[in-house]
């Protein structure tokens, strides 16, 4: 009756079967399983005492209580059973027949050497453990004894038949493998010898089995077959006819740890300092991590999934790795498929961002191609951008310039506020006051790649300005990035613009120094011109011209290969230049104060300690137009503003660039006087005389003559007769530097004497406060 209310324990096992096709494994039915909580993968030894005789039920029972008690790294893991009067259920970690996984191997190209040797060292340690350790003997060894988990590690397991070294203290006795299956026999050695001596035998026999398939006979042990060459001495050592010539397992395992051995490479050797790795020192823990990047790709895909990518995550998270486990990381990582990648290493990666470590962040801004597709807009916008935006303002140009690549990758994830208006701040600020002529340049064509991404107030806002100050640049890759960058963009543009703010800019290009800036400068003249005259041919294009310029942010098109050009050309020397530049290079002094560090380097003391020089000029810069770039992006500043046209004041391309680059006001009233012109002349030329008075500028003139539409055909006949009848020459930079050195002194001077005027004559005992 009582039976009736009983619960079968089955139902309340914490663990399910899965209704898989079962393996075979000696007494026992192997099935895959997983825990009914969590869903973790076990496998699940099942043994059925209705279909098993006496002895077997005898040797399931034994090896159920052997496996709760032996715990070793290289025996199978025990984790948790069920035994009922119907069946035995063993619980252990996800494991599958080592016989099973080679002809799966096999399929597929084999299993390497690499991965054999480990297997093999794995099943010596643990029979080594059970004779030397524990005076057990297995009995039972062979390859269905030996299992394969997740990671690609071999497991010792067929515990059925172990048996003390010197006998059960308790007088019973289990029956023999032959006793359960006469086709054991074959594995028995043909000696009389001591049982320990048939325990080697069998690892002999099991390293025939690996690497030639199923025994058939003793015989068969003769023929070598597919064995290593590293390893036919120490095989033949196991299965020799002499029993007491037969090695212990620990010896076994020394010699062919030797040099030249089969358990010697780099393979094992990155297994065993991983056991290890908690123990090891920091810098061993540097040495390796760096070494084990240039070995993962010979590893084989499960062992780097399960076993190093674990140990990375927690070197990262305990160890205090820092930078060096990236590469590794990122390496891993393409084994993973997109759900484990965001639950494994996407939460260590937005917690890297926010590291210190200068080494790290370079790292990850470099590397960020690789993991970019796996980031969500919500991570990206409150978790990584905040902290990448402060690369924009580090003193270390390396850390700049990645910074800015970087966003050619993260601006499509990036939201409104963040996009336009705190990316355009940064970018406005770097294209202005930067340094570096090299990262002026890189800005300018990240502008011009993001540019889709932008709305369209921000481009009518930016854009023009943006592309009109890098052709106005002193490093000539800058202003070729700023002509290419209005080809670029040119849908974004409307014929308004092109004629009255995009063109006049060129056309001061096309008298550049620069040949390759020249060249570029008339292609894009062609380009927008083509454009006018189609819509002067034909007025109703019009609207198919500007369909782009009031479009919303969209992926970027086709002109984005327009600029391609910067980012594999220019930002693969940019390292070089910014060491290389010269000090000339106008308004970039600093250039040449210090070897910058390049893209590559990963010590963050290096990189501090190479750029100290010539900082305090570019912080004090940062500090001094804090307020012009707090409140909004490119229009912060007078020389991006583009509502003053119009109202008397020149455009964003002419008074305030000068003013940007630390140009000086002019004296128009002295130059007109000085020079008895006629009225047209003087006014089309008061802005082309430069900060001395003495000359004007070719470049300057036409761009001068080009930008004012009104009275333009006499201003322009005056001027070139004017300058080519005179023959002004511009100024060296000598007599400029010069005489801004005399003002600068007579500006101290005077303010010097209001300061002592204002204090008047000090008395007696009085304290001098200044």
């Amino acid at each position: 009756m009582w039976s009736f209310f009983a619960r079968d324990p089955v139902k309340d096992f914490a663990y399910e079967i899965l209704p898989d096709s079962p393996e075979k494994s000696g007494i026992w039915t192997l099935h895959r399983g997983k825990r009914k909580t969590t869903g973790d993968p076990v496998s699940v030894f099942v043994y059925e005492v209705s279909q098993g005789t006496e002895q077997q039920t005898q040797l399931a029972k034994a090896a159920f209580k052997r496996m709760k008690t032996l715990r070793h790294p290289n025996i199978l893991a025990y984790v948790d059973g069920l035994e009922t009067d119907k069946s035995l259920y063993l619980v252990t970690e996800q494991v599958t027949p080592l016989a099973v996984h080679l002809k799966a191997q096999a399929e597929t190209g084999g299993s390497g050497e690499l991965e054999v040797s480990w297997g093999m060292h794995q099943i010596v340690k643990a029979v080594s453990f059970l004779v030397n350790d524990c005076h057990l003997l297995h009995n039972n060894l062979g390859i269905w004894a030996v299992f394969v988990d997740r990671a690609g590690e071999w497991k010792l397991g067929a515990l059925d038949h172990v048996t003390p070294e010197q006998g059960d203290p308790s007088g019973v006795s289990l029956p023999s493998p032959k006793a359960v299956n006469p086709d054991m026999e074959k594995y028995d050695p043909p000696d009389t010898g001591s049982r320990f001596l048939w325990k080697v035998w069998r690892l002999g026999c099991l390293i025939w089995e690996v690497f030639n398939g199923p025994l058939t006979r003793t015989s068969a042990l003769r023929s070598l077959g597919k064995i290593p060459k590293s390893l036919v001495p120490h095989y033949c050592e196991l299965v020799g006819a002499n029993p007491r010539a037969r090695p212990n397992p620990a010896r076994f395992l020394q010699n062919c740890r030797a040099p030249g051995g089969f358990l010697s490479n780099s393979f094992v050797e990155s297994n065993l300092f991983l056991e290890e790795i908690q123990i090891k020192e920091p810098a061993e823990k540097q040495q390796f991590f760096q070494d084990l990047n240039e070995n993962l790709d010979s590893f084989p895909e499960n062992f780097c999934k399960h076993k190093v990518l674990p140990q990375l995550l927690t070197a990262f998270e305990f160890g205090n790795a820092g930078a060096v486990i990236l590469t590794p990381l990122f390496k891993v990582g393409k084994f993973l498929s997109a759900e484990e990648y965001q639950q494994k290493i996407i939460p260590v990666i937005v917690k890297m961002f926010s590291s210190t470590d200068r080494a790290m962040r370079i790292r990850l801004l470099q590397q960020m191609e690789q993991f970019i597709q796996y980031l969500n807009e919500a991570a990206v916008n409150s978790q990584i951008f905040p902290h990448v935006v402060h690369g924009f303002t580090d003193t270390n140009p390396a850390i700049r310039e990645q910074t800015v690549k970087s966003m050619l990758l993260l601006a499509p994830k990036l939201n409104e506020t963040n996009l336009n208006q705190e990316l355009m701040r940064h970018f406005a600020r770097l294209q202005a006051r930067d340094e570096q002529g090299p990262i002026r340049c890189n800005t300018t064509v990240c502008l011009g790649k993001i540019a889709s991404y932008l709305n369209a107030g921000t481009r009518e806002r930016v854009l023009i300005s943006a592309f009109s100050r890098a052709t106005k640049d002193p490093f000539p890759a800058s202003r070729s990035a700023g002509v290419l960058g209005f080809a670029a963009t040119h849908n974004y543009y409307s014929v308004t613009e092109i004629a009255g703010r995009i063109l006049p800019t060129l056309c001061a290009v096309t008298v550049d120094p620069n040949k390759n800036v020249r060249d570029q400068t008339f292609k894009a003249i062609k380009s927008f011109l083509s454009k006018l005259e189609a819509v002067s041919e034909d007025p109703n294009k019009l609207s198919e011209i500007e369909k782009d310029v009031g479009s919303c942010a969209q992926p970027a098109g086709a002109s984005s290969s327009w600029a391609g050009w910067a980012v594999t050309g220019m930002s693969s020397l940019t390292s070089k230049l910014i060491r290389n530049t010269p000090g000339a290079d106008g308004g970039s002094a600093s250039d040449s104060s210090g070897p910058a560090s390049t893209t590559n380097q990963a010590s963050a003391t290096d990189e501090e300690s190479t750029t100290n020089k010539g900082r305090s000029s570019s912080a004090m810069a940062v500090k001094t137009q804090s307020s012009d770039w707090s409140s909004s992006g490119w229009d912060a500043d007078d020389s991006w503003s583009n509502e003053k046209e119009g109202q008397g004041q020149s455009s964003a391309g002419e008074e305030g660039w000068g003013n940007d680059w630390g140009e000086e006001e002019t004296d128009v009233t002295s130059t007109s006087t000085m020079l008895d012109l006629p009225e047209g002349v003087r006014l089309a030329s008061e802005y082309n005389w430069d900060s001395s008075g003495k000359g004007v500028t070719q470049n300057d003139l036409f761009a001068s003559v080009s930008q004012r539409s009104a009275a333009a055909n006499t201003v322009r006949k005056w001027c070139i007769i004017f300058f080519l009848e005179t023959g002004l020459k511009h100024p060296s930079k000598a007599e400029l530097s010069k005489k801004k050195r005399e003002e600068r002194r007579k500006e101290l001077e005077a303010k010097r004497a209001e300061r002592k005027a204002a204090k008047g004559p000090l008395k007696l005992g009085a304290r001098k406060l200044d």
